[in-house]
């Protein structure tokens, strides 16, 4: 069997899994389904897509205005953003297979290495700062709410300490050539030294040091060009808003669906735990951990436990749907269009 065909059955069996990791919440759902709005849940369809695409324009837009990407339609971009978030969800790993995946697809258009994690780096960042930007007024607007449980309030500000203390983390890292030498070679150490234990000695060399030091040195330069010019920021910084405000919108689609309404400020806060949670968890797209954390601080928020149940699994099951069939429709099109890909669950 050709190498296309085995990474292919590979990819299958992983569409497999997640669908298996989700079959309890997919039962539930579809006895659910009879007593939704079709047609307001619907508007899931159209908000995934628009919120695919917003995730795309963070990385896109960057890279626009450092004339990396030349003659790229609009649909391909798009295209681009939901192979990404297929991967990130069929191979778990912190986000590490879709930035492999993605430097990849982006070196297909002569976008080198290094500026094509930066591309990503900041999407992050600007995916951060903008959910924190939520975070923040969903806690004031907590604040003032007299109905809500303190505690969430507490979870609210720990969360919202936590992003800008990894930020901080992160821009310490990336401002000196020095502290990212030094990561290069500690992170070098590290692949070389699990490799040579899980192959018991048969690899001793996987990653190469220089090259590691190059990748690094890139990033390096585009963080500096980046900080002499933030202005680089605020497009990829306005997509993450609206990327954000989606992302919680199409909860807020679920629970309307169902004829219930749900505080905006509550949706942001468990989304932002349940995000980490997911992007952590070893489980495809987070699955069982992303909707436990989801139900359990809604529960606060003064919902019937059974509607708040419902509203989760059902949005989570039908976005979970979209991103795999939509996703892996793309992915199997560039895999056959360009072959084997670097990409692997770490």
């Amino acid at each position: 069997m050709s190498r296309r065909g085995i990474l292919s059955l590979i990819t299958l069996f992983l569409l497999i899994l997640v669908l298996y990791f989700a079959r309890h919440e997919i039962y539930i759902a579809w006895k659910l389904i009879s007593h939704v709005n079709v047609w307001i849940l619907a508007l899931l369809i159209p908000m995934q897509a628009f919120v695919y695409f917003a995730a795309g324009e963070m990385m896109f837009e960057y890279l626009r205005a450092k004339n990396a990407l030349k003659n790229v339609s609009r649909f391909t971009l798009t295209r681009m953003a939901l192979e990404l978030n297929f991967v990130n969800h069929i191979l778990p790993s912190g986000g590490v297979s879709g930035i492999s995946y993605m430097t990849w697809r982006l070196g297909k258009y002569g976008v080198s290495p290094g500026r094509a994690t930066m591309s990503q780096i900041v999407r992050y960042v600007a995916g951060f700062l903008a959910f924190l930007t939520l975070l923040l007024i969903s806690v004031v607007l907590i604040t003032l709410d007299s109905g809500v449980d303190r505690f969430i309030i507490l979870v609210s500000s720990v969360l919202a300490s936590t992003i800008v203390c990894f930020m901080i983390f992160g821009i310490y890292i990336l401002s000196s050539s020095l502290r990212l030498e030094g990561f290069a070679r500690w992170s070098t150490r590290a692949i070389n030294s699990s490799v040579r234990r899980l192959t018991f000695g048969k690899k001793k060399h996987t990653v190469d040091l220089s090259k590691v030091q190059q990748f690094f040195s890139d990033i390096h330069k585009d963080y500096i060009e980046l900080r002499a010019d933030k202005g680089l920021l605020l497009k990829p910084y306005l997509w993450g808003i609206l990327y954000n405000a989606a992302d919680v919108g199409l909860f807020m689609i679920g629970f309307w669906a169902l004829g219930y309404s749900v505080n905006p400020a509550a949706i942001v806060i468990a989304y932002g735990i349940a995000s980490i949670a997911g992007f952590i968890v070893i489980t495809p797209g987070g699955a069982g951990a992303y909707e436990a954390i989801m139900i359990a601080f809604l529960g606060t928020a003064g919902l019937p436990a059974g509607v708040v149940i419902a509203g989760v699994l059902l949005t989570r099951v039908i976005l979970l749907l979209g991103t795999v069939i939509s996703g892996y429709f793309f992915y199997q099109l560039t895999i056959l269009k360009y072959g084997k890909t670097p990409v692997k669950s770490q």
